[in-house]
Formats: C-alpha cells, sequence, structure tokens
C-alpha cells in the first residue's frame, strides 16, 4: 500500500507539470493503472537492488584492497541505500536483512571509519556470511555470495 502511495504521488506531481514533450518512445501508456503497473515493474522488486549491491560489494572488496577509505564508505552507504528502497519495494524481506542491516554493516562500517585493514577483511566475510544467511532465509540458498578471489575496481 505504501508503494502504490508513493507511486501515486510520483504520478500526481507529474500531472501538475505543465504539458511536456511525451517520454520517448510513450512508454507510459495506457489507463492510469496501467501507467503505474508499468512504472512498478521498471522499479521491479528487490532483484534490483541486489544487483546494485552485488557491483557495489565488489567494488567495496577492491576499495578495501587499495586502503581507498572514502570509497569504501561510499560503498557501504550506497549497500545500505539499495537495501533500504528494495525494502520499500518489498518490505516482506525486511525481517531476513535485520541483520545484515543492524549488524554486519555497521561493523564493516566502524572497521572503515578507524581505517582498520585487518579489521575490515573480518567483518567483510561476516557481511558476506550474513548476505547468505538472509538468502537462506528467502529461499535463495542458491545465491551463494563469495569473497572475490580477483576483482579490480576501476578506481583506485
Amino acid at each position: 500500500m505504501k508503494n502504490l502511495l508513493t507511486i501515486c504521488c510520483i504520478v500526481a506531481l507529474y500531472a501538475c507539470q505543465p504539458p511536456q514533450e511525451p517520454v520517448q518512445g510513450d512508454w507510459i501508456t495506457g489507463t492510469e493503472e496501467e501507467k503505474l503497473e508499468k512504472i512498478e515493474d521498471h522499479f521491479q522488486g528487490f532483484g534490483k537492488a541486489m544487483w546494485e549491491v552485488s557491483y557495489r560489494y565488489k567494488e567495496l572488496y577492491a576499495a578495501g584492497k587499495n586502503k581507498n577509505w572514502e570509497y569504501a564508505e561510499h560503498h557501504i552507504e550506497e549497500i545500505e541505500e539499495a537495501i533500504e528502497l528494495g525494502l520499500e519495494r518489498r518490505p516482506k524481506h525486511a525481517e531476513a536483512s535485520e541483520h545484515f542491516l543492524n549488524v554486519a554493516l555497521p561493523e564493516l562500517e566502524k572497521a572503515i571509519q578507524d581505517r582498520d585493514s585487518i579489521l575490515f577483511f573480518e567483518k567483510y566475510e561476516q557481511m558476506r556470511v550474513s548476505c547468505n544467511a538472509c538468502h537462506q532465509m528467502r529461499d535463495h540458498g542458491f545465491i551463494k555470495v563469495k569473497t572475490p578471489e580477483f576483482y579490480e575496481s576501476i578506481v583506485e
């Protein structure tokens, strides 16, 4: 319901704007309900959040390897935001992600703030274990997160 309210607010704000050229391809078409369904399809569920987390998980690893603590801070914040936005769309995942958000991420964030490489990789491993536990709880145990064997970031 909350998700629908958010989309309705976005649509209402859009409707209050002066007439504009249509979006390329006129992809938002149909009745108001059909338009909302199409927008929801584009936002997707939790999968889009997990895709972003996967990318940032690897970048976070590279940041730790390079001791680029500011870059690590950036990615840990983005991981948290991606999961929180995903939970808005799919709140049924909240319980499974609780340990990750309330324990694993804050502990890793503390290691980053302390610029402690040894603690960083210890907490990174705990975060990985937390990811896999969450996947198990959501009947996605076939998604097994592993520590990157080698991952080179595009950022030093």
